[in-house]
């Protein structure tokens, strides 16, 4: 009974220590204004992208021609005005928030489950299987990551789970490494050989002991790539291997009105302020979290 009684107490004081270290987190990072800033900025596209049924119709704004409206300049009636085709680009770029977030935290999902696992192996078990899968990631990595997403897409066909996937792959060999680093940081701790003397088993360790001790840098890299992820996700839909039109894209949009752009700036203008702002939203979020996370500034 006193066995039970000292484990919970014990659970209680883990989860207690586990909110304030996130409490002093979020203290560092309110000190951050650019951060904050990234905060309200992602704060802005993510209310939109919740509530776009709310703000606009899909049907008849988003997606329907109407070329008695085409090229119309912004104004009451539409907003950041209207493309080649009469539709609202307003309402095109609401529904493309939604597209290009889904996409770009899919992608960096699939990278870091596939990459943290490969990296966490490597970094955990050393010897031949860390040289074996590193090489194999260093023959990724001698690819740039837009070529290989490109090659991956022109192999599958463009459609949108075609161009998480491709995105996600890109992405695996940096998060292979970034987990690596991190496990190799903390796997020769005291507690990593404490946790082996008790007979757990490598798989546990791995999930309970060492990666939650190092996920400070896995999440601010996470966040950054987001930002890559949506980057990357408008490039290839510009090249017309990413998402096809109709459905509202911000780097589609960005093609489609390319050749409007000397005397209807606006079409690209504000598909490319979009894009601007959602990665310098993350990027800032990412700076804060770096800094807010660092061991030496506690």
């Amino acid at each position: 009974m006193n066995a039970d009684v000292l484990e919970i107490k014990t659970e209680q004081l883990l989860k207690t220590k586990k909110r304030s270290q996130l409490f002093d987190v979020w203290l560092r990072l309110k000190k951050s204004k650019a951060a904050i800033a990234g905060l309200l900025l992602i704060g802005i596209f993510i209310f939109m992208a919740i509530l776009a049924p709310v703000l606009v119709s899909y049907e008849d704004d988003a997606l329907k021609m109407n070329v008695r409206v085409r090229l119309q300049t912004p104004g009451s009636d539409h907003w950041f005005g209207t493309d080649e085709l009469g539709r609202d680009i307003f309402a095109r770029i609401v529904y493309g928030t939604r597209i290009s977030l889904f996409v770009g935290i899919i992608s960096v999902s699939i990278a870091l489950t596939l990459g943290g696992t490969l990296g966490a192996i490597a970094g955990y078990y050393g010897g031949k299987i860390d040289n074996i899968i590193m090489r194999f990631l260093d023959v990724l990595l001698a690819v740039p990551a837009v070529l290989l997403a490109i090659t991956i897409v022109a192999a599958l066909g463009a459609s949108m789970l075609n161009l998480m996937i491709a995105v996600g792959v890109s992405n695996i060999p940096g998060f292979a490494r970034v987990v690596r680093a991190a496990v190799l940081s903390v796997k020769d701790q005291e507690f990593i050989e404490a946790a082996k003397a008790i007979g757990a088993k490598d798989h546990t360790i791995i999930l309970r002991h060492v990666l939650p001790n190092s996920m400070a840098p896995i999440i601010v890299f996470a966040t950054l790539k987001v930002a890559t992820a949506i980057m990357a996700t408008a490039s290839l839909s510009f090249l017309g291997l990413g998402i096809q039109p109709p459905t509202p894209e911000w780097g589609s949009m960005l093609a489609g009105g390319r050749s409007y752009i000397r005397d209807h700036m606006y079409i690209v203008l504000y598909p490319g302020m979009a894009i601007v702002l959602t990665v310098l939203s993350l990027n800032l979020i990412g700076d804060g979290l770096r800094d807010a996370l660092d061991p030496k500034l506690k």
